[in-house]
């Protein structure tokens, strides 16, 4: 492995240390000023806003890298997320149900700064999920 790239990884596991530990604060520090969410120019304070109401909701979100991917300047993720759902998400209270979906991710990285991400998280799985009946037996995902 490339020096780049074991620097990447290395870089990344520590984003998503923070990110697993809930660590707004530390979260942002891996954020360029302005970084670009799906092709949308956000300010780096404003990213971990939006982790707020899911950790809320499910304390115990977290994300469990399943493949990684590491070419020039970009890393390429697919996790398997997980979660109890413990407080209100999207207007449904509580259920106490494990929740289990895929996000994909892609990163560029510029100055050991995240510049640009694209982000797709299942959330339709999620939401089916926690709207179940209890007694259907798809409750363990």
């Amino acid at each position: 492995m490339t020096e780049q790239k074991e620097r990447l990884r290395s870089l990344y596991q520590s984003y998503l240390d923070a990110c697993n530990e809930h660590d707004f604060d530390r979260m942002t520090t891996f954020y360029a000023s302005t970084i670009r969410i799906n092709d949308a120019p956000t300010p780096a304070e404003n990213v971990t806003r939006q982790f707020v109401p899911l950790v809320r909701a499910f304390p115990d979100w977290r994300w469990k890298v399943r493949s990684q991917l590491v070419d020039d300047d970009l890393i390429a993720l697919h996790f398997s997320v997980t979660g109890t759902h413990l407080g209100d998400f999207r207007g449904i209270a509580a259920t106490g149900r494990r929740v289990s979906t895929s996000e994909f991710t892609v990163y560029r990285v510029e100055d050991c700064k995240f510049t640009d991400v694209w982000d797709l998280t299942d959330f339709d799985t999620v939401m089916d999920q926690i709207r179940q009946n209890p007694t259907d037996g798809r409750n363990d995902p």
